[in-house]
């Protein structure tokens, strides 16, 4: 199992990392760590032929999945659609989900769980160019 190790934070900030994510296995929930108020983003392994060991839903938040390695099939209700390395899977709210690792690698994944339409502000219209000394 992979833990979270906090690199750094400060007023504005939380660093943390989960590791290499070439050898992460299990689901890991960082919110607590990072201290997020507006989502909670989960990362998680499934070795070949293993799936979620269980169906759920969503009241409130609309679920974001991002599959970094491997490939599957993911399940929305009834609708099973097959996908890889590189999708993105959006699942609203009040609806049946699940995914299962077909590849001979594990597939790893990223999930961002927020408030369904809640977004209203986002890239250049909730931000603002500033003037800073570049430091890096």
């Amino acid at each position: 199992m992979n833990s979270l190790e906090i690199i750094n934070s400060g007023d504005k900030f939380a660093h943390a990392s989960v590791g290499n994510l070439h050898s992460f296995d299990g689901k890991l929930f960082v919110k607590e760590a990072t201290g997020a108020t507006s989502c909670e983003i989960s990362f998680g392994t499934l070795p070949t032929g293993a799936a979620v060991p269980f169906f759920h839903s969503h009241k409130g938040n609309e679920e974001n999945y991002i599959i970094l390695t491997g490939k599957g099939k993911f399940q929305v209700n009834d609708e099973v659609f097959d996908i890889a390395e590189g999708s993105v899977i959006r699942v609203a709210t009040n609806c049946d989900r699940n995914l299962k690792c077909t590849s001979e690698e594990p597939m790893t994944y990223i999930c961002i769980q927020a408030k369904e339409g809640s977004l209203s502000n986002y890239t250049m219209t909730d931000a603002e160019i500033t003037e800073r000394e570049n430091k890096l």
